[in-house]
């Protein structure tokens, strides 16, 4: 599991790095640019595509002009340098690796004004003004510059990190070079990993440039990026004599007599991600859809839920399709006032949630939240921002003690310890709607099944974007109803070898 940094941090590793390998702070910056030149030619492999540089004069542009340098060495000739000389002040490094450079006799420019540049034509434009050091907005030469080059034809890169962007927190503002590709070093940034990156950055990679990842995992951070190697340690083997009465007793709560796909959705989900048995509480309208689509599945109407011993299921996922009526409201209370084990609560049960803010104090620790953005700020209030999200749900996950599921492309995960899981899976071909159904139905089943709460909750999250990426290779929209066919494979596939 990847710890995640901050701008600060990320510099703290470097001199880390630096002192205690030892190497030169020059060497370490070659290794960045040897990195960046290697998956660039990777993509771009014809010499002949021709090459704008844009560099600062701090690290970031001698990351700029040792790649300059290096794809000189490669054969691509046609490269052209502009250096942004906005200020008096420039790095020891960039001051070496210029020097290398104009050993090359390479074509090199200083622009004093971005009035100095006109539009350029070129396959490839890479940005390596400011990198990742940046605390402030953008102004002046520097602001009028980056709007220039977002108008340039051509593919843009930014090395390590779009110019103008911070690594996180809030955009300063919106000049901030709309990159193609991002070919970051060592981590993501936070920011990527969030919607307001969308603008600007299309596509990103990691190189890894050998900073010393003993020194990261002791750095505090809350933050981690979670893969597939990750819930591979999680999964477990169905041994000989397990039965289904040892693999858990999941209960289902949802659905109306209009929203009965929803239902039906978290039901099988919750089935076919291994539950050993799953009963689906919903109208007696959706009975017969259930027996055709789930016959796995039994069914429990709501009289007989009321005189139901609790006790006989290890957990309950509620809220998909419920709806808000009187009914649903009574029904959550019900179950949030006599389940005292974790509760899987989505949908309209967050709705109604948000709607009778007392009944939040009743739910049960180490229980999962999985509200989308607008269910969140309906539940906790209005945010102004991302960032905001992200601090608020730290706060009500360690004060609730719960789990919250943020869901977004990539999925945050807040622990009631105060940590936040990044997802690594997904694909955008999954923005269709019962996705949120499917989760919830899994994530249930899992917890059925006796993982820890986090590890269920991180494998359900992770299994679900990973399946939505297989069927991504095929299929241009991923239908919920194709994405639970493919768990059972997926789960599979996860299994230690």
């Amino acid at each position: 599991m990847l710890k995640l940094l901050t701008a600060q941090q990320t510099h703290q590793v470097d001199q880390y790095t630096i002192i205690n390998e030892p190497i030169r702070s020059s060497d370490l910056m070659e290794r960045a640019a040897k990195a960046f030149t290697k998956v660039f030619i990777e993509k771009f492999m014809d010499r002949k595509n021709s090459i704008i540089i844009f560099c600062g004069k701090g690290n970031n542009g001698g990351d700029g002009l040792a790649i300059a340098r290096l794809l000189l060495d490669e054969g691509y000739t046609l490269i052209q340098v502009f250096i942004a000389d906005f200020t008096e002040k420039s790095t020891e490094d960039f001051e070496h690796n210029l020097d290398r450079l104009q050993l090359k006799e390479a074509a090199i420019s200083n622009l004093r004004s971005s009035n100095d540049i006109d539009i350029q034509q070129a396959d490839v434009i890479i940005d390596a003004l400011l990198g990742s050091g940046l605390n402030k907005p953008l102004t002046a030469e520097w602001e009028k510059l980056v709007k220039k080059i977002n108008q340039f034809p051509g593919y843009k890169i930014s090395v390590d990190v779009p110019t103008g962007m911070p690594c996180e927190g809030e955009l300063f503002n919106d000049s901030i070079i709309k990159s193609d590709w991002t070919i970051t070093f060592q981590r993501p940034k936070l920011n990527f990993l969030l919607p307001i990156s969308s603008p600007y950055i299309k596509e990103w990679k990691v190189v890894n440039i050998g900073l010393n990842e003993n020194f990261i995992q002791s750095t505090s951070s809350p933050y981690y990026w979670f893969w597939k190697g990750d819930v591979q340690n999680y999964i477990k083997a169905r041994q000989p004599f397990e039965h289904k009465g040892l693999l858990g007793h999941a209960l289902i709560i949802a659905g109306a007599d209009e929203t009965m796909g929803a239902a039906l959705l978290c039901t099988e989900a919750c089935h076919r991600s291994g539950a050993g048995l799953t009963t689906a509480l919903i109208p007696e309208s959706g009975l017969r859809a259930l027996n055709t689509r789930v016959p796995e599945a039994m069914y429990c109407s709501k009289l007989s839920f009321l005189e139901a011993d609790l006790e006989k299921y290890k957990v309950i996922g509620i809220g998909p399709g419920l709806g808000i009526s009187e009914k649903a409201v009574e029904l959550l209370k019900m179950v949030l006032t006599h389940f005292k084990k974790p509760i899987v609560i989505d949908a309209d049960a967050l709705n109604i949630l948000a709607k009778h803010q007392d009944l939040i104090t009743l739910i049960p620790q180490n229980s999962v939240l999985t509200p989308h953005m607008k269910e969140f700020d309906r539940l906790f209030g209005e945010q102004e921002s991302w960032w905001q999200r992200i601090e608020n749900a730290f706060k009500q996950a360690t004060k609730l003690k719960v789990f919250i599921v943020l869901k977004n492309r990539s999925t945050m995960i807040f622990t009631p310890d105060g940590i936040c899981y990044f997802n690594s899976s997904g694909s955008p071909a999954m923005a269709s709607g019962g996705m949120g159904d499917v989760l919830t139905g899994m994530i249930t089943s899992l917890l059925a099944q006796r993982y820890s709460v986090e590890k269920a909750v991180q494998l359900a999250v992770f299994s679900h974007g990973y399946a939505g990426e297989q069927l991504a290779q095929k299929m241009y929209v991923v239908p919920a109803t194709n994405l639970i066919k493919q768990i059972p494979f997926v789960l599979r596939e996860l299994l230690p070898k």
